[in-house]
């Protein structure tokens, strides 16, 4: 889903390793995560491998749908792949704890136009180096609708 996945207010950047620079000084709130995931979709879908690089840490993992491990390098080889999905982004929370954060929320998809499923998915943030990095996530599948005959 983390096609699904995706950061306007990088006005404060700071320069980290390979060239990227990351956005600093960002708010410890609940609002700038769900910022965060809007910004990590469209990150995706634009192939902006140095905006995923901010704000997947070095140690993200994602546990897919599926049951398979996703790493950060794994995540960043496929965002640089050309794909015609989108996602949307709904039902979005977010909680902090200090400098731990959680996030939830749906990701509608679709391929080509097409819907494509939907995601529950769950993030963890971590606040350091004055912003937030996903350190972990998982995503859920909702069942397909069973068409009545």
């Amino acid at each position: 889903m983390k096609i699904v996945f995706s950061l306007l207010f990088w006005s404060m950047l700071s320069p980290v390793a390979h060239g990227a620079t990351c956005p600093t000084g960002q708010p410890k709130d609940e609002a700038a995560l769900v910022q965060i995931e809007h910004k990590w979709v469209q990150a995706a879908e634009r192939h902006d491998i140095a905006a995923l690089e901010c704000i997947l840490a070095d140690e993200f993992e994602e546990a897919d749908f599926d049951g398979s491990l996703i790493s950060r390098s794994a995540m960043l080889a496929s965002a640089a792949k050309p794909s015609n999905g989108h996602s949307e982004l709904a039902d979005m929370h977010a909680h902090i704890y200090g400098d731990v954060a959680v996030v939830r929320g749906i990701g509608v998809n679709s391929e080509n136009g097409r819907p494509a499923g939907k995601t529950r998915f769950t993030d963890i943030f971590v606040y350091r180096n004055g912003r937030w990095q996903c350190v972990a996530g998982h995503d859920s599948r909702f069942a397909e609708a069973r068409q009545k005959h």
